[in-house]
């Protein structure tokens, strides 16, 4: 089965090694008994889904959760149940892969017309006289 990431783009499912560990935190009794802990891993470096610049930037955008060998580790425990931990960590990488999929629109840098030039000033100097009526009258 395939996991969706964007139209065009799936991960496939044995490219995904989850395991579960202890959890910290809520579980009262189960906490020390039953491992409710979801850890994703994520070959990146090897992934035949994603396309390189996908990639490069995925590995980018995980930061301290990619190993020196561009494996991502995510490590989900919100949630009190195993199924629902794998599912956040699922989402998570998801959610990283699409924000790695992104691309920045390029902009053309542009400068203000003359005309907005001329506004500008004009407003600056209709400023600058108001100051000026605000002021103590001289004496000469």
């Amino acid at each position: 089965m395939a996991i969706p990431i964007l139209p065009g783009l799936s991960l496939a499912d044995d490219e995904l090694q989850i395991s579960y560990i202890l959890a910290s935190g809520p579980g009262g009794q189960n906490v020390n008994k039953v491992a409710t802990a979801a850890q994703l891993r994520f070959d990146t470096a090897r992934s035949t889904s994603l396309p390189e610049r996908v990639r490069v930037r995925l590995l980018k955008i995980a930061g301290s959760r990619a190993t020196r060998d561009g494996v991502v580790v995510i490590t989900a425990r919100r949630f009190r149940t195993q199924i629902r931990n794998r599912e956040d960590a699922i989402e998570r990488l998801t959610t990283m892969i699409r924000e790695a999929a992104h691309r920045q629109a390029f902009r053309i840098p542009t400068r203000p017309g003359r005309a907005a030039r001329a506004r500008r000033m004009d407003g600056k100097s209709h400023r600058a006289g108001i100051k000026r009526g605000r002021a103590a009258p001289r004496e000469d």
